[in-house]
């Protein structure tokens, strides 16, 4: 089985299909590798498409301490399984725990993001829900360490989930499946090592505004809690475009795969194009009717 090595001794799985521009894929936290398949499937026509398993999620290994679990060492990892595979830039697409790593990469690591797509990204993310989410975050970790396969079949029935159920009953139980199949005690870490400890996204708006790498925030128009932050990040990082899906939860590209693909394909072949330019700041205004 094939792993790139971090630098605090890590293995991470990995696996590389396809040719072409890079795309490297970052899975959230109730998936894995396997959960971008139906991307891996549609661009790996054209694309060299990495997928990978974060630290916590077998077969990647499973570090026992809290500490070796946190938001720059998810977004680290990025980087680790690049340079593993000696690629100097990729487009790096990432969904909710992944969005939050692949945002943290295109502000760290700009020289090696071609862009980044950031999906469902925002949960606990508004000040006045970070001491909320935080107790729930250790809620959860408590529940991950009794019953994984439990917790796999209530996480999947939240209300940015059921939507995923309703359209697709049989992708719906796969996903189930696959989480329920999750290391207990490496979710259990990740709960509380990166998704608790994250830095909330409005305490990074002045990194934001000074972002360059091409963004596109991606986002499914009934994932309530990552509707605003999707909107704070349009307004805040000057190269940011937003695409929201209808009638769409959390699980968006496997919920839409379509549409997702259609949408990041689309950003893409623009950022490829030398097109995707930063916000024309003539588009800015106090005006409602944009008299000057």
């Amino acid at each position: 089985m094939p792993f790139a090595e971090s630098d605090d001794g890590v293995k991470l799985y990995y696996e590389d299909t396809g040719r072409g521009h890079p795309i490297i894929f970052v899975h959230e936290f109730a998936g894995d590798y396997r959960s971008w398949e139906p991307q891996v499937r549609h661009f790996s026509r054209q694309f060299r498409c990495i997928t990978y398993n974060a630290r916590g999620f077998p077969p990647s290994e499973v570090p026992e301490d809290v500490s070796m679990y946190s938001q720059a060492r998810a977004c680290a990892d990025i980087q680790v399984v690049l340079d593993h595979l000696d690629l100097g830039a990729a487009h790096v697409v990432g969904l909710s725990m992944g969005g939050f790593a692949a945002l943290h990469f295109g502000l760290n690591h700009p020289e090696a993001a071609r862009s980044v797509v950031v999906a469902g990204c925002g949960y606990g993310a508004e000040a006045d829900q970070r001491d909320r989410f935080r107790r729930e975050a250790e809620a959860t970790a408590e529940r991950l360490r009794r019953d994984m396969e439990g917790f796999a079949k209530a996480y999947a029935l939240g209300p940015a989930r059921v939507q995923f159920q309703n359209k697709d009953p049989r992708g719906w139980q796969e996903f189930v499946d696959m989480l329920s199949e999750h290391s207990s005690e490496g979710a259990a870490l990740t709960m509380l090592g990166v998704q608790r400890e994250r830095p909330s996204l409005w305490d990074l708006e002045a990194r934001l505004k000074d972002m360059t790498v091409p963004t596109l925030i991606l986002t499914g128009d009934e994932d309530e809690p990552c509707l605003l932050p999707a909107v704070f990040m349009k307004r805040t990082i000057p190269t940011a475009g937003l695409a929201v899906i209808p009638k769409t939860g959390h699980t968006v590209n496997l919920e839409e795969p379509a549409a997702f693909n259609d949408a990041v394909a689309a950003f893409i072949d623009l950022v490829e194009a030398g097109r995707w330019d930063p916000r024309d700041p003539r588009s800015v205004s106090e005006s409602i009717l944009g008299e000057r």
